[in-house]
C-alpha cells in the first residue's frame, strides 16, 4: 500500500516558504511519507507561541503520522518542541537542507529509531545557501533565495541565532537559475534573503547587491520583471540606485527594514540608520524613479519607547511616504538584549501598533485612489486578479490570459484592490 505524502505547514517568512519546497522536493526522493512537517517561525515570542498551537492542532488531527519541526524556532529553542509531546523529531536549519536527513527519517519505521533533536551550531555554517530549486510560487512570479543568515546583532532580534551568519549565493549560480525560471516562463523574478544588502560580503572581490541586480538584467535580457525584496536602506550600493534610475526591468517597490522613526530608539535597537537617513533615502529613490512605492518594517512599543519616541514613528509614514506597512507589536525574545531593557506595558503596545496600522490603511487608499486613470503593466496571478510594478492588486471583471503581463487603465477601487 502507498505511503501518503507528507504535509508540510509553513509559518513566517517567504524564505521559510522558499525552503519548504526544497524540503518537498527533498522528502520525496527520500520516498518519506506518512510525516507532518511545521516549518517555524522565531521573529517574535508570539510566532512562537503560534507555532506550538498550529503543532499541537495537526497532532490533532494526524495522530498516525511522525511529527517533525523545523525552521528558525527549532533552531533557536529546540528543547521548547522537544519537551512537546505531540512532536517526534526537532529538526535544525542546516539539516533541512540535508538529503541525509530525510533518507534517514525515510528509514526510521518507528519512533525513537533516530535522535529526537537534530540541530548543530548554525554559527559554524560558512557555506551558500543550501538547497537551491527553480523558484516557487505562482506560474508568474518566481522567488530565489540568494542570501541565508545575518551577520548584524540588533537588540531585539533572534534571527541571527536561528539562521547564522551571512552567505552568499555566487552570482553565477544565481544567474544560470533565473535563466531556467524565463526559459519555463517566468515573467518576474524575485530576489529573496535574510539581510539581501549584505549579499557578496563573503564572495571574493566583494561585489554588492547593485551589483548582482545588474548583472541579471544584463545577462538575462529576455527577464520582463525583477523584483528585490526587503533591504536595509542604510547599505544600498551605488549600483542598486542606478539600477533604480536607469532599469526599467527593476521594479519600482522597495520593502525598507526601518524599525523605527526615533534615533534614540534606533541606538538603542543598534541599528545601523537615523530617521534622517530614512527619509534622505526615500526621497532620493523616488526622485531617481518617480513612481517608487515603499513597504517597511517598523516596532510598536520597543523597550523605554515614550510617546514622543512613537510619535517620531507615526511621522515617519507620512515623511517617508510609506504604503505598505508591517507592523509589529514589540515582544520580548529571550536571549536579546532588547529582553532585558524596561519594557513597555502591553496595552500602550497595543494601542500604537493599532495607530500605525490605521496610518498605514490611510496611505494605501491615498496610493489607490492616485492610480485611477492611469495605465499599469499588470502581471496576472489567477485570470482575475494581477499586479502592477508597484505590487498593488488589480482585480478584473472579465478573466486575462493568467501569468502574461497585460496594459490595463485602473477605473476604480474595491477595498485593498484597484480595478480594471
Amino acid at each position: 500500500m502507498d505511503r501518503r505524502a507528507p504535509v508540510f505547514h509553513t509559518l513566517g517568512c517567504r524564505l521559510n516558504a522558499y525552503e519548504t519546497e526544497a524540503m518537498k522536493e527533498l522528502s520525496a526522493n527520500a520516498g518519506l511519507g506518512d510525516t507532518v512537517v511545521v516549518n517555524t517561525c522565531a521573529v517574535t515570542a508570539e510566532a512562537v507561541r503560534k507555532a506550538r498551537q498550529e503543532i499541537r492542532k495537526l497532532r490533532r488531527e494526524n495522530p498516525d503520522a511522525t511529527l517533525v519541526v523545523t525552521g528558525c524556532a527549532a533552531q533557536t529553542e529546540p528543547e521548547t518542541f522537544a519537551q512537546m509531546g505531540e512532536v517526534d523529531r526537532v529538526i535544525g536549519n542546516t539539516e533541512k537542507m540535508q538529503p541525509e536527513t530525510w533518507r534517514n527519517l525515510a528509514g526510521a519505521n518507528f519512533i525513537g529509531a533516530t535522535e529526537k533533536v537534530q540541530v548543530d551550531d548554525i554559527m559554524s555554517v560558512t557555506e551558500t545557501a543550501g538547497h537551491l530549486i527553480d523558484g516557487f510560487g505562482t506560474r508568474s512570479r518566481a522567488y530565489v533565495q540568494v542570501q541565508n543568515g545575518c551577520d548584524h546583532r540588533c537588540t531585539f532580534c533572534i534571527i541571527p541565532y536561528g539562521r547564522g551568519n551571512s552567505r552568499s549565493v555566487p552570482a553565477g549560480v544565481v544567474v544560470d537559475q533565473i535563466k531556467r525560471l524565463v526559459d519555463r516562463g517566468y515573467n518576474e523574478v524575485v530576489l529573496t534573503g535574510v539581510d539581501l544588502t549584505s549579499w557578496g560580503a563573503d564572495l571574493p572581490s566583494e561585489p554588492k547587491l547593485g551589483d548582482l541586480v545588474m548583472r541579471i538584467l544584463k545577462l538575462v535580457p529576455d527577464l520582463p520583471r525583477l523584483r528585490i525584496s526587503s533591504i536595509d536602506s542604510i547599505e544600498v550600493d551605488e549600483n542598486l540606485m542606478l539600477a533604480i534610475a536607469t532599469e526599467p526591468r527593476l521594479m519600482p517597490h522597495l520593502h525598507l527594514s526601518l524599525q523605527h522613526g526615533d534615533d534614540l530608539i534606533l541606538k538603542r535597537m543598534k541599528r545601523r540608520h537615523l530617521r534622517d537617513d530614512a527619509i534622505a533615502f526615500c526621497e532620493e529613490a523616488r526622485r531617481l524613479r518617480p513612481d517608487m512605492t515603499y513597504g517597511a518594517d517598523i516596532i510598536a512599543g520597543f523597550p523605554t519607547e515614550t510617546e514622543a519616541h512613537f510619535e517620531n514613528s507615526l511621522r515617519l509614514v507620512e515623511e517617508c511616504d510609506l504604503t505598505w506597512l508591517h507592523v509589529f507589536p514589540y515582544s520580548p525574545r529571550q536571549g536579546t538584549p532588547a529582553a532585558r531593557m524596561p519594557q513597555v506595558h502591553g496595552a500602550a503596545i497595543k494601542e500604537r501598533a493599532a495607530k500605525l496600522r490605521a496610518a498605514g490603511k490611510a496611505q494605501v487608499q491615498a496610493h489607490l485612489r492616485a492610480q485611477i486613470g492611469k495605465t499599469h503593466q499588470i502581471l496576472m496571478e489567477s485570470p482575475r486578479m494581477g499586479r502592477t510594478a508597484q505590487f498593488t492588486e488589480v482585480g478584473f471583471a472579465r478573466d486575462q490570459p493568467e501569468s502574461q503581463i497585460v496594459t490595463a487603465e485602473i477605473t476604480g477601487v474595491a477595498g485593498t484592490q484597484l480595478t480594471a
